[in-house]
């Protein structure tokens, strides 16, 4: 028979070409149906998986061998993204905006390798098919527009809206928080639909904002009855038959504690340790034995995967096995007796392992214990406690003195301890954010992860040997190259890092490092950019060591409550100790296939409690601000970017002092340096210096603290150069990036200033203006997180043209950037209306709800809701959606007639091109999916507007009803643009000859047509803009066109 493993080992043999099915069929030898239909089943179950790609040929290959790669997308909010290869032997691959594929974040995809510009670079490639969706609903905020809606999606790593059609709101109100439900995907420039399947409620509302994290991350609140079923199954009690049955050794009799925080109550972990007469140490490390109580394959199983581990929200916990199990039997409580998995260790004076045994037991833990009463025993001898706990006083002594020893000698072979301040957010019963206190890592929670590593690196060590299919978490060596970026940023500290030159690095060398900043201004930012410059730790199937803890062999083994790597590594345990120390072929086999998927969803699943812990915390920090407003505080530089200052207070808060928001110069950012530097002052903000600022701003939907300097005096002169840089991105920054830069793509965002004409080559630079409008940061540098921007590559040029006006909502929510032309760029704008193209000219009128950024209008815009056109117009068709903008010069925009087939009974013909007759800009709409978008060029006329025929939905605009017959003059359509106002220019509309009263099609927003006697024609009117209708004699049922609107001074 064959299998998926030897049709894959098959194609993946040198000698392999790519074979059609009829040779593959061949080659096996298939001649029964029923192989032949299992194997056909097979290789397009394979295909569609994207382990195997059909060529256009109709050949079969694995992608590896044909410049693919399968893996997983992990994207930025500034539209790159990066590939997480399946084969773990291959580097990551960076991934430009433009070659997304409309792939979205965690999507399993293809990914085609472009070949790099040097052997030094950075791999990049190209998304070419998504296999599998990873999101399936989004979290988000409901904008009504009456007959549809969209949701702005909270995680910004999805950077287009959702789209909601008509009847498909499930009730709710704009500005409510919703879940959406994906019904169609992004297919090029369409954005994905769904539907409202739970409304949140207001984000003020008690317990929406944890809530919307929750549904963001999709963590299941609850578990399905069959999950619950099988753990109320579970005895309360253990037996003695289930004792001496399993061969279970009887610790029972030992002083065996559990140390955890007082808010514990899954209860995983207990220790006990003795000293020997001949000043050995022995260390007993007894586990929760939970793999005995959740089988493989049952429905607790499947969840537990599914969940991957316990997430700890700051007001809850969403627990990877029910409470039942995790509260229950299978946690350690006092004076109970318990089934556990132990690994005992023998040390000797230099703390190496003389002796070791992993076995199945059974314990009864004598106390329950807390970090903080150990503490005040062993450092502030508390008489209460002395007295309440003598009997373990001296065992608690022994664990701190093995502790420590424990710990030394792992330093000393190099490991790597960052030593982060956390800080834990206290709230009030109704969920609101009252107190940041800061976490504690005393001498009880060293004593813990002391004796959890050693039990983690002697278990992983034991079957890394016994060559038994196992999980490792594995912690790779870092990349040279960044370690002699941070190598650089650490010299101009003054800081010296050994080895990042000509040779590997050692964890040694990194912990002196870290050592000599200890106390010190730079120790936050000196940790902080070194462990961004090191790899993330993971599981995996394959032993690769753990370069943080300098370990050549590590696993997690001590919470398998709470994770389900731990988990699957119980098991194996317990399956080799029940079959005399070995598995089965069949089953080393079965494992050996199950380990690298159960490796990569437990590091998916460990990312995403992560995120969601992060997002809670940060949320509850912001929130706890939130009536700080105003307040002064003494803070510490902890980063330096060319878009300002994060400083962080004593509680742990950070907020950003935008470079905008520092006045009193012009400052340059010295990349190399870490520096702002002041252009006329020579006042230098670095990383440790400690300033005192003011809370100026809290926003509770982005989850961001702004800060001011409080010493900040607002300059008397104004500046309005541009020039500098624009980070790669374009129009927004984000603050979790606190280098600087990005590191990897082209810098596609260019700005040049127009004022001198010559290029400014002063760098990043932002240049104060007192003078209250417009007051925007130069196109080359950073802009900051706004409301509404303009559009960068594929939207307006603006030609030396003022900010764009003031709107109401923009669909669009970071950035201010201008244009890639433009002199002047908004900052933290409203939105405004952006369809229209931009000239030479002035701002851009008030518009109404515009779903794209902030644009820079110019003296031509689009015509606004425009009465029906004379007779013979296509209209476009379909849904309201978004156009597209064009850009223009200095011409005006004119509408000709379209040919004359255009008339005959609602059959559109092809469009003309568009005339092309100087300096001008003109608008096509084009055939699609939508019914036409407006195309996105710069032809040189004022070029004609061409209908093509409509599909299935609009993108351009309601429908508006044409009418005519043969010969009709132009049709204006209802909407096909947003209410922009134009400045200086001003709009005419061509006429031509009305119809003979011949059958139009009026196009539905579906798409559907119905027929409609023509009626005639007038020439399409702006809301904002005038010009002189065209002349021209109506036929029979024609009427003669008339303009209508008014041009705005």
């Amino acid at each position: 028979m064959i299998t998926k493993e030897s049709l894959l080992g098959f194609m993946r043999e040198d000698a392999y070409k790519p074979m059609t099915y009829q040779e593959l069929e061949q080659h096996f030898g298939i001649e029964d149906a029923e192989e032949f239909r299992e194997f056909m089943n097979m290789l397009n179950a394979l295909e569609e998986a994207g382990e195997v790609v059909l060529t256009r040929t109709q050949r079969y290959g694995v992608p590896e061998r044909m410049d693919l790669l399968r893996g997983r997308l992990q994207t930025h909010a500034k539209g790159f993204g990066f590939l997480i290869p399946e084969d773990r032997e291959h580097a990551d691959v960076y991934i430009n905006a433009n070659d997304m594929l409309s792939a979205m974040n965690g999507d399993t995809v293809l990914v085609r390798i472009a070949s790099r510009r040097s052997s030094n670079a950075r791999m990049e490639g190209e998304v070419v098919r998504v296999v599998k969706r990873a999101i399936t609903q989004i979290v988000g905020t409901y904008q009504d527009e009456e007959s549809f809606g969209f949701v702005l999606p909270d995680d910004k790593r999805i950077t287009r809206d959702v789209f909601i059609p008509a009847g498909r709101a499930g009730g709710a109100l704009n500005g409510q928080k919703v879940v959406v439900e994906i019904i169609a995907y992004p297919e090029g420039r369409s954005a994905a639909q769904g539907q409202v399947i739970e409304v949140l409620g207001y984000n003020s509302d008690p317990g929406v904002d944890i809530l919307s994290i929750i549904r963001k991350h999709q963590l299941p609140e609850s578990f399905p009855e069959e999950v619950l079923a099988e753990a109320e199954a579970a005895p309360e009690t253990i037996t003695d038959e289930e004792i001496h049955s399993q061969g279970r050794r009887d610790l029972r009799d030992k002083q065996i504690v559990t140390i955890d925080g007082e808010d514990a109550k899954d209860l995983d972990d207990a220790v006990n340790v003795e000293k020997l007469p001949n000043g050995n140490y022995v260390l007993g490390v007894h586990i929760a034995d939970v793999g005995y109580y959740v089988r493989e394959g049952s429905a607790l199983d499947q969840e537990a995967y599914n969940r991957g581990s316990s997430v700890y929200l700051v007001d809850r916990v969403i627990p990877m096995l029910p409470p039942r199990l995790s509260n229950g039997i299978c946690s350690l409580n006092p004076r109970v007796d318990r089934l556990t998995l132990s690994c005992e260790m023998e040390f000797d004076a230099s703390m190496k392992v003389v002796r070791y045994d992993i076995f199945k037991s059974v314990i009864k833990t004598v106390e329950r214990m807390t970090y903080k009463n150990v503490r005040r025993i062993l450092e502030e001898e508390d008489p209460e406690l002395l007295e309440r706990y003598g009997y373990l006083v001296d065992t608690f002594h022994t664990m701190r003195e093995l502790a420590l020893k424990l710990n030394a000698r792992r330093m000393k072979r190099g490991a790597v301890d960052f030593d982060f301040e956390e800080a834990k957010v206290l709230l009030d019963d109704q969920g609101k954010a009252i107190d940041i206190v800061k976490r504690e890592r005393s001498i009880a929670e060293r004593i813990i992860e002391e004796f959890m590593l050693a039990a983690n690196e002697t278990v992983a060590e034991h079957f890394s040997k016994a060559k038994v299919p196992f999980l490792y978490r594995i912690h790779e060596d870092p990349d040279q190259e960044r370690l002699e970026l941070f190598a650089a940023f650490a010299a101009n500290l003054g800081y010296q890092v050994k080895g990042t030159r000509g040779g590997s690095i050692q964890p040694s060398e990194l912990q002196s490092l870290l050592d000599e900043v200890q106390d010190t201004p730079e120790q936050k930012a000196i940790s902080t950019l070194l462990l961004r410059s090191m790899k993330q730790a993971k599981y995996d199937s394959a032993n690769l060591g753990h370069f943080g803890l300098a370990a050549e062999f590590y696993t997690h083994f001590t919470s398998p409550i709470r994770r389900y790597p731990d988990l699957v590594i119980h098991r194996v345990i317990g399956e080799v100790l029940s079959g005399g120390g070995k598995l089965s072929p069949q089953r080393e086999e079965q494992l050996s296939i199950r380990m690298p998927d159960y490796a990569q969803q437990s590091s998916i699943r460990e990312r995403v409690a992560v995120d969601a812990e992060r997002d809670t915390a940060q949320l509850k920090k912001a929130e706890y601000m939130l009536d700080k407003v105003g307040e002064t505080f003494e803070g510490v530089i902890g980063s330096v970017t060319s878009f300002g200052l994060f400083v962080e207070l004593e509680n742990t808060v950070e907020g950003l002092i935008h470079i905008s928001n520092l006045t009193d110069d012009y400052y340059h950012f010295d990349e190399a340096k870490m520096l702002l530097v002041g252009e006329r002052t020579s006042r230098v903000f670095r990383i440790g210096d400690v300033v005192e600022i003011r809370v100026s701003k809290v926003s509770m939907e982005e989850h961001t603290i702004d800060f001011e300097l409080v010493d900040m005096k607002k300059s008397n002169f104004r500046g309005n150069r541009g020039g500098g840089r624009r980070g790669e991105g374009g129009d927004s920054f984000k603050r979790g990036d606190k280098t600087g830069k990005e590191k990897f793509g082209k810098d596609k965002g260019k700005g040049k200033g127009k004022k001198d004409k010559k290029k400014n080559k002063r760098g990043d630079v932002f240049r104060p203006n007192d003078s209250g409008a417009a007051t925007a940061p130069a196109a080359g540098s950073t802009p900051r997180k706004g409301k509404g921007s303009a559009e960068q590559a594929g939207s307006a040029a603006a030609n030396s043209g003022e900010t764009g006006g003031k709107g109401k909502r923009s669909r669009k929510r970071k950035g201010a950037a201008a244009a890639e032309n433009a002199s002047a760029a908004p900052f933290r704008g409203e939105s405004a209306a952006v369809e229209a193209a931009s000239g030479s000219g002035e701002t851009g009128g008030k518009g109404k709800r515009s779903r794209k950024r902030k644009g820079a209008g110019g003296d031509s815009g689009a015509p606004v809701r425009g009465d029906n056109g004379a007779a013979g117009a296509a209209p476009v068709s379909g849904e309201a959606g978004r156009s597209r903008k064009a850009n223009s010069g200095d011409g005006e925009w004119s509408f000709t007639s379209p040919p004359a087939e255009l008339g005959a009974a609602g059959n559109p013909a092809k469009p003309d091109k568009g005339s092309r007759r100087g300096k001008g800009g003109g608008i096509q709409l084009s055939a699609g999916q939508a019914g036409g978008d407006v195309y996105n060029g710069s032809p040189d006329a004022g070029g004609e507007w061409s209908n093509r025929p409509p599909g299935k939905g609009g993108r351009t605009g309601r429908a508006s009803r044409g009418s005519g017959g043969a010969g009709g003059s132009a049709g204006g359509g209802s909407g096909a643009t947003s209410d922009r106002e134009p400045g200086k220019g001003r709009f005419s509309f061509g006429s031509g000859t009305g119809g003979y009263g011949g059958e139009t099609a009026t196009f539905s927003r579906n798409g559907n047509d119905r027929p409609s006697g023509g009626k005639g024609g007038r020439s399409g009117g702006s809301r904002s803009g005038s010009g002189a209708s065209g002349s021209g004699k109506p036929k029979k049922g024609g009427a003669k066109s008339s303009p209508s609107g008014s041009k705005k001074k």
